[in-house]
């Protein structure tokens, strides 16, 4: 009875707790094999806000593994760049900032300012950068995704959901694992200023370890979180939040029930082939790379072989990699420091 009552939960878990929230969308899913465990509204069209960093950070990335730009690099500040609202560093037209300062002030400060500096280094003007943000989006397979800036800021035409915000959780994570660490961090020293985030789930649910929040009024409260458990990871998405709070009891509700139904699913009986996502696809796959090198590596590629679980003692690698940063052992600038973020 106790089981059967787990499982009817966890079919439910969504629809009661967001009921009459017009803004609301959520997914989670099983990173090893992309099996969406949870999902509700997840097609629905939502604004990102602060979610687009994410993408601003994946061209940033992909530009300094291709060389383009250095770690060491001076990114010049446009008018434009100084001019966008908070939340931002305030940076000062003809100010200039390092590419090394950059990706936490963009994680962990959501720094507005920052964004554009990135667009238009990258791009030449932060409109470019957006064609280049959907297109990019687009061979994704971000196939609802439109950007029309690098910040997240309002526009009525930058538009996703929950299920390509998960995506994009996912090509990150995959495509550059070497720095999916900075996405842990939860405060930073810029020019002398501590400056401390927003992601109050990295301090106060056990095993979250990355992403991104996000708010702005036609959007609620955003957030796109990945926790590990008992060697199984998850990838969740949760849009519209009423508050920074709700959002984060709802999150983590989500993650609690996600591992629960992950466990149910080793079952041999009915509870593990009930099918509560309804018909959504799945996401990519997170695939632990056999041919690893010594640093931690995910498989670029996940159409050629099937996901590998991990197995009772196996090392997540992305879990690795953060043991490596906590231990001073991955390449950062900055410590690795918890403290409390103001809610975003």
């Amino acid at each position: 009875m106790l089981v059967m009552m787990t499982a009817m939960g966890l079919m439910l878990w969504g629809s009661l707790a967001q009921a009459g929230n017009p803004r609301y969308a959520g997914l989670v899913a099983d990173a090893a094999s992309g099996e969406v465990v949870y999902a509700e509204h997840a097609e629905a069209q939502r604004y990102p806000a602060s979610l687009t960093k994410m993408m601003t950070l994946y061209l940033l990335f992909e530009a300094i593994e291709q060389g383009r730009l250095g770690l060491d690099d001076a990114l010049p500040v446009s008018e434009h760049a100084a001019a966008m609202p908070a939340s931002k560093l305030w940076l000062e037209p003809g100010d200039s900032i390092l590419v090394r300062e950059v990706i936490p002030a963009l994680v962990v400060r959501s720094a507005n300012d920052v964004a554009v500096v990135v667009a238009e280094a990258l791009g030449g003007s932060e409109t470019a950068f957006a064609q280049l943000m959907t297109a990019r989006a687009r061979a994704m397979g971000l196939g609802k995704t439109r950007f029309r800036n690098a910040s997240g800021l309002p526009d009525a035409g930058q538009v996703t959901t929950a299920r390509d915000m998960g995506t994009l959780a996912v090509a990150l994570m995959r495509d550059f694992p070497s720095y999916y660490g900075e996405f842990s961090r939860t405060e930073f020293v810029f020019r002398g200023k501590r400056h401390r985030g927003h992601n109050r789930l990295l301090d106060q649910y056990a095993g979250a370890d990355g992403l991104k929040t996000g708010f702005i009024r036609a959007s609620g409260f955003n957030v796109a979180t990945s926790a590990v458990r008992d060697g199984r990871r998850l990838i969740a998405v949760v849009m519209g939040g009423f508050t920074s709070r709700s959002r984060d009891a709802h999150m983590a509700d989500l993650l609690d029930r996600g591992f629960a139904r992950l466990g149910l699913r080793e079952r041999s009986d009915w509870l593990a082939d009930t099918d509560i996502s309804g018909a959504i696809a799945s996401l990519p796959p997170l695939a632990v790379d056999p041919h690893g090198s010594t640093m931690p590596a995910l498989l670029a590629s996940v159409a050629a072989e099937p996901a590998v679980s991990l197995t009772a003692g196996s090392t997540d690698p992305i879990r690795a990699l953060m043991e490596r940063n906590a231990q001073g052992d991955g390449g950062g600038t900055w410590a690795l420091r918890v403290a409390e973020g103001s809610p975003r």
